[in-house]
């Protein structure tokens, strides 16, 4: 029987049909890699003229028999002048030859002589090239030289792990033997005069067919103020790499003496406002066989070095997709998103970046043959897009400048406002980037060809998430829909479709949706996928939703799996703590579940179970993590914050004062700091004490109404205040609120009576005055004081719906059901439909 083949990749344009008699066990094309079909940012240029008019011609050629004329067309072949659109034709004919059509060996085995001295001829001059390997076997195959064919396939194997079909047809081979059809074939007597030196020559391509040693590869870069991870970068890498070209662009740091402290050859450009620009002034100074292009904060997986080093043996291919896993939001979060990236090529000039940022080079490759393309598993971390290194940096605002600048020249491309969308996405202005993603979207919808581009998944995911953010999540599920008729498994889509259904108030969809998302698990890598939306991500959300719906006997089994599945990912953390907590877990055993799930417990997960704990009022459990928390990271700003409220929370008010006011002046913080030192000074009777505070308070920024209002509560224990407080701004008004429920939830009676007083200092009619404090009083269980405060606004008239519902809860919390309803009944005939009088009749009714 004949071995058959079938193409790798689906007929386009162009595309000659082959013929049915080859389909479908052996394939010609090597493999179907995620290639430039799927990461550049237009469509694949359609197939050459050349190959399709020398095809046609040779299928001709071989129908009448004409082997002289069909071996003259490799010669026009040869003298085609890009070398890529030359390997393209060569294959072409060879696959035409293969094509013969015929019932007997008599009449394709001169077909098949001829493809196979070709293709021998062609891997005399390049041994290195599996496809050409694999026909030459195939060739073989067919005349009957069963040991030449497998040592051939056996080679391509060897070269291309990947080449569809290798083991089967090893496998054929070894059924035909079995079944005694190695014997020779009834061949011309001219074909059987050849056979030994077809025989010959292909043992010995087969043993040629070995990857290229010796070749040398560059690692190009662009720099500028990197001085914090470009020593990272490079010491991941400068092992693996036979030079390092740096183009510095302005550093003002020590980045250019950190480069050439690890052997880079330096070059100082301007600043122009164009990457490509810079990027290209690397690479024409670079002099390796292969071009490997990193940012600064980028970073190869440990172990990764020797995978990356032996692709530059693969002189077969023309570049190399890695595995590159965006970091997002903060490291410790374990929120990523991975994609195949395009950074190794060969060193040819025609390949160079074109687009002033978002630089693109996949279009000045050849994308239109997938077999000079391969997706590897070498990695790249990616900690570009955490939000401290943007914010630091500010790439959003520069980036969308350059955008902007591109615009202005006149380019107008789904590419640059999917870009854009994406830059002010990361810079938090979802109504901007939906804007953007539109217009990107609305140019790209109606293209029959629109897989093609690269960024259609990112596009897609993205465009969804902005319109779920703006408010639009009926559209976003629509538009979900849409996309996954096209992009069918991206998870992406489901699990942003889940959001938008929670969102909705549609729990029962939402919990449909999560659990399709972990039966999908995370898309592949081409689609640019979120690590985690078919795991840790789904589990999470379904498990809060479960929680949310006070469903806490299947939520806390979802969050606990999550989180010891995927410990890197931290958002899990709080939720279970609470819901366990919720469920009246002992606080320990709430720490010693959580930190179960790790390894080792960070900062950052202490942290959050920190918080999870103090909501639940199990204050000396969080102390704990958080005095952890800063015995690893001393300077944290957030962590000493909460730490302080934890010890107000305990009436530390000393200890809690000096832990604020160990939070650094140029914190974000250093205003809520200065606030709660202020107010444990107060709270202790440090009126001394809280004046220096309230110096320190002014110069980092509280604003001036809390300044009044602690400086108020400072005169009267210092007894400044004479006959009465001083009238304070209206913006005083709710921080006194806020300290006075502090300082009732800890019970401080003494510490609220000298701060009550203030209220008749606020800017409100007396009646107001008399609600907020009732309402306070209600909150925190002074049942007696509520009822002062409403008794008094009922009895200086006029009558008050507020206040009788006000009532009736006092009655509710005193178990006197009469008394409550009455209330009630009375707020409801002045107020029909009011919401907290109808609440009292749901409650006491049961």
């Amino acid at each position: 029987m004949r071995l058959k083949f079938r193409a790798a990749r689906p007929m386009t344009r162009g595309h000659v049909p082959r013929c049915e008699r080859f389909a479908p066990r052996m394939a010609l094309r090597l493999t179907d890699p995620v290639g430039p079909s799927a990461a550049s940012s237009t469509p694949s240029a359609p197939v050459a003229a050349p190959a399709v008019l020398l095809f046609a011609r040779a299928q001709r050629l071989i129908a009448t028999g004409d082997l002289p004329g069909y071996r003259r067309l490799f010669a026009e072949a040869a003298e085609i002048e890009d070398v890529h659109r030359r390997y393209e034709a060569r294959m072409r004919l060879l696959e035409a030859g293969l094509g013969v059509k015929g019932r007997t060996p008599a009449a394709v085995g001169p077909a098949f002589a001829a493809v196979a001295d070709a293709a021998l001829r062609l891997l005399d001059a390049e041994p290195r090239e599996p496809a050409v390997v694999n026909v030459a076997g195939i060739a073989l195959y067919e005349l009957g030289e069963l040991t030449a064919a497998e040592r051939l396939f056996a080679a391509a194997g060897r070269l291309d792990p990947e080449l569809p079909h290798t083991q089967a047809n090893l496998a054929e081979i070894a059924r035909r033997r079995s079944a005694g059809l190695d014997g020779p074939l009834p061949l011309p007597s001219g074909v059987r005069a050849r056979l030994k030196d077809l025989r010959d020559r292909g043992r010995r391509a087969a043993d040629r067919a070995r990857p290229a040693t010796g070749l040398t590869l560059s690692l190009c870069m662009i720099v500028k103020d990197e001085e914090a991870m470009l020593g990272q970068c490079l010491a991941a890498v400068r092992d693996h790499v036979d030079e390092i070209v740096v183009v510095d662009t302005g550093s003002t740091d020590r980045t250019i003496e950190i480069a050439r402290e690890f052997g880079a050859t330096v070059l100082e450009r301007e600043w122009i406002g164009d990457f490509s620009a810079a990027r290209n002034v690397s690479f024409d100074a670079a002099a390796g066989d292969w071009l490997l292009f990193l940012d600064a904060d980028e970073v190869l997986v440990d172990g990764d070095g020797p995978r990356l080093r032996e692709l530059c043996g693969r002189t077969w291919r023309e570049a190399f997709y890695v595995t590159e896993t965006n970091h997002t939001g903060n490291l410790e979060d374990g929120t990523a998103v991975t994609h195949n990236a395009l950074r190794l090529f060969r060193n040819r000039p025609e390949y160079r970046f074109e687009g002033r940022i978002h630089e693109q080079i996949a279009h000045r490759l050849p994308g239109f043959l997938p077999e000079r393309f391969e997706s590897t598993n070498v990695r790249i971390e990616h900690y570009g897009y955490l939000g401290a290194v943007r914010d630091a940096k500010e790439k959003s605002r520069r980036n969308i400048e350059l955008l902007e600048r591109q615009v202005a020249e006149g380019l107008d491309s789904p590419f640059l406002h999917f870009n854009l969308g994406s830059e002010h996405a990361a810079a938090g202005d979802s109504e901007a980037a939906l804007a953007a993603f539109t217009k990107a979207w609305d140019m790209v919808r109606d293209d029959p060809a629109k897989t093609a581009y690269g960024f259609l998944p990112s596009l897609s995911s993205r465009l969804i998430k902005a319109m779920r953010l703006c408010g639009q999540d009926a559209a976003a599920l629509a538009r979900g829909e849409e996309v996954l008729a096209f992009l069918p498994g991206f998870t992406d889509v489901v699990f942003e479709q889940a959001l938008a259904a929670r969102a909705l108030g549609d729990g029962d969809r939402a919990a449909e949706l999560l659990e399709t998302c972990l039966e999908w698990g995370d898309a592949p890598s081409g689609y640019s996928a979120t690590v985690g939306c078919g795991t840790f991500l789904a589990l999470s959300a379904l498990g809060d939703l479960r929680r949310e719906q006070g469903r806490l006997d299947d939520a806390e089994p979802l969050l606990h799996r999550a989180l010891v599945e995927h410990p890197r990912f931290l958002g899990t953390v709080d939720p279970l703590a609470a819901t366990m907590l919720a469920r009246c877990a002992d606080p320990a055993t709430v720490v010693t579940t959580v930190h179960g799930a790790f390894d080792h417990v960070t900062p950052a997960a202490r942290f959050m179970l920190a918080l999870a704990l103090y909501e639940a009022k199990a204050v000396q459990e969080a102390e704990v993590e958080l005095r952890a928390v800063l015995d690893a990271q001393p300077d944290a700003a957030v962590p000493r914050l909460a730490l302080a409220e934890a010890l107000l929370s305990q009436r530390r008010y000393a200890e809690a004062a000096d832990e604020a006011l160990m939070v650094d002046a140029a914190a974000a913080c250093a205003a809520d700091a200065a606030r709660s030192a202020a107010f444990a000074r107060l709270a202790a009777g440090d009126a001394t004490g809280a004046a220096r505070v309230l110096d320190h308070a002014r110069t980092v920024g509280l604003p001036a109404g809390e300044v009044a209002l602690l400086d108020a509560w400072r005169a009267g224990l210092a007894g400044e205040a004479g006959s009465g407080p001083a009238p304070l701004p209206a913006a005083a008004t709710e921080p006194l609120m806020t300290m006075l429920e502090a300082l009732l939830r800890v019970t401080d009676v003494d510490a609220f009576a000298t701060l009550v007083g203030l209220v008749d200092a606020l800017p409100l009619a007396d009646r107001e005055r008399r609600e907020r404090l009732a309402r306070l009083y209600l909150r925190r269980g002074f049942l007696e004081s509520a009822a002062d405060e409403w008794i008094a606004v009922v009895r200086e008239g006029p009558a008050d719906a507020d206040a009788l519902a006000g009532l009736g809860w006092v009655a509710v919390g005193r178990a006197l059901p009469e008394d409550a309803l009455l209330f009630a009944q009375e707020a409801l005939s002045l107020d029909p439909g009011h919401p907290a009088a109808l609440r009292i009749l749901e409650r006491v009714h049961g």
